[in-house]
């Protein structure tokens, strides 16, 4: 069945007044039309930035409880559609029904969290010279922009819009063109469980409505989530009043050492490298390992990625689902041919996927990589995992820190004081210890190093992640 998807604008449904719209097939199936969404346009964008600028004040007027019991509501509503939705979550996304079970499970748990975060918009008092009450005051900074990417289309948005609410802003939602159908479920949910119409849009569309939305006047904080290219143009384009939090690419490492248990690093590289279907931020796309023990893991990683069941991730045993559309397909592709121009050696097979009729890849496993090639620079998005040795630890590290990116690093080691010195040397904004590289605390600081963010406001943090939505006001007071 085609769900077909629509702006909230105003309070109404409505579709672009383009009336263009456009079609998202199931990366598993091309034949099946999942849903058809509005592909709107710079005329759409105004229209929404315009009510909510026009509206939000009063959202923010709400009392902090009011708000909250909201956000309670509608994380109930989505626990309760948990199921439905990660059913939907396979047909737009590909995950295979497991993942997308911990992602209709975690969403709501966000925005419960981010419902107590109403109460807690702290200020504090400053002692003054002359007696005067001197106070900070935490207030909502207006219109937020939110751009959300495909690959988590709840948790993600759930991380931005809960927030945004949460402090009394109003919010413009853009969902990536290839997951409307989520983005939409995300809107329902916080519309019917009372957040005002005035508070909140959502308006479909490719990168002119991305564009048009970021250009507003009227929007005063952009939040963004996708490629580090993007996230690039978008900072150069906003003046310096505009805040901004974006969250972008990386090329994530783990090194195993000599010391690692190899079974468990092979679990844990494997996980993160092949999970998602290799379609997170912070998968693995790298392994520095110790020379001695290199051949060992490689053997143990092999035989996992062999083991990996491909197919539609509604399907009984499916243990990685299709990318997520043509483009990641080709750029699977391009930069396995690229690896081995360089020299690289393909370990495992990447062909006989079936069936025929989906984005559908095997995990590819490349060794004889060196430091400085694409595949070892590159960000890829793809089940690819480049395997490199290193004789020495400082060689190790010298790897890992060796690219543009510093989103997440991990370390497989039984050796404490390796694990210690480790989390200091390299440069990422997460560091995991015999753990995959993917797998975040909802209640942490969330962000990467160079290019991987903003190096302004984290993202996922209660404490951190209000201050992006919230203006601090000092105010003197003399009776």
């Amino acid at each position: 069945m085609t769900e077909r998807c629509a702006n909230f604008i105003g309070g109404q449904w409505t579709g672009s007044t383009s009336g263009r719209t456009y079609q998202r097939e199931n990366p598993a199936n091309l034949d099946e039309v999942v849903v058809e969404a509005p592909d709107s346009d710079a005329a759409d964008v105004a229209a929404a930035v315009e009510h909510v600028s026009q509206g939000w004040r009063a959202w923010a007027a709400t009392p902090p409880e009011t708000r909250a019991d909201v956000l309670l509501r509608a994380a109930d509503i989505l626990s309760d559609r948990a199921e439905s939705l990660a059913v939907e979550l396979v047909r737009e996304e590909g995950k295979t029904l497991a993942e997308a079970r911990i992602e209709t499970r975690r969403t709501p748990q966000n925005l419960r969290m981010y419902a107590g975060e109403c109460l807690r918009l702290y200020g504090e008092s400053i002692p003054s010279a002359d007696g005067s009450l001197v106070l900070t005051l935490r207030q909502p900074v207006g219109v937020v922009a939110a751009i959300t990417p495909w690959n988590f289309p709840l948790n993600i948005p759930s991380r931005k819009l809960g927030p945004a609410l949460a402090a009394g802003n109003g919010v413009v939602f853009k969902p990536s063109e290839l997951t409307p159908l989520l983005g939409q479920r995300l809107v329902e949910a916080l519309v019917e469980a009372g957040v005002p119409d005035t508070a909140i849009a959502l308006v479909h569309g490719h990168a002119e409505v991305g564009r048009a939305l970021v250009a507003d006047s009227r929007v005063s904080a952009v939040t963004f989530t996708g490629s580090t290219a993007v996230g690039q143009a978008i900072h150069e384009s906003l003046p310096p009043w505009v805040r901004s939090q974006l969250e972008m690419g990386g090329k994530n490492a783990v090194v195993v050492w000599e010391d690692a248990d190899l079974d468990r690093a092979a679990a844990i590289v494997a996980k993160g490298a092949f999970g998602l279907s290799g379609q997170a931020c912070t998968g693995t796309s790298r392994v520095i390992v110790h020379a001695k023990v290199f051949n060992g893991l490689l053997d143990r990683v092999i035989e996992r990625a062999r083991e990996a069941v491909v197919g539609d991730g509604l399907a009984d045993h499916v243990t990685m689902g299709p990318l997520a559309n043509a483009a990641q397909q080709e750029k699977y592709d391009t930069y396995l041919a690229a690896a081995q121009a360089d020299g690289g050696r393909l370990e495992t097979p990447t062909h006989g996927c079936q069936p025929r009729n989906g984005h559908f890849v095997r995990p590819a496993v490349v060794t004889d990589v060196k430091p400085g090639d694409r595949l070892a620079q590159e960000e890829v998005f793809a089940p690819v995992l480049a395997m490199m040795t290193a004789d020495s630890y400082d060689e190790a590290v010298r790897i890992v820190n060796d690219t543009c990116y510093g989103l997440s690093a991990g370390i497989v080691t039984a050796d404490l004081g390796t694990a210690i010195r480790f989390a200091h040397d390299v440069d990422a904004g997460v560091v995991k210890v015999n753990q995959p590289t993917t797998g975040m605390a909802m209640n942490a600081p969330f962000g990467g190093m160079k290019r991987s963010s903003t190096q302004t406001f984290k993202e996922q943090a209660g404490v951190s992640m209000m201050q992006f939505y919230t203006h601090e006001k000092t105010a003197y007071i003399t009776p």
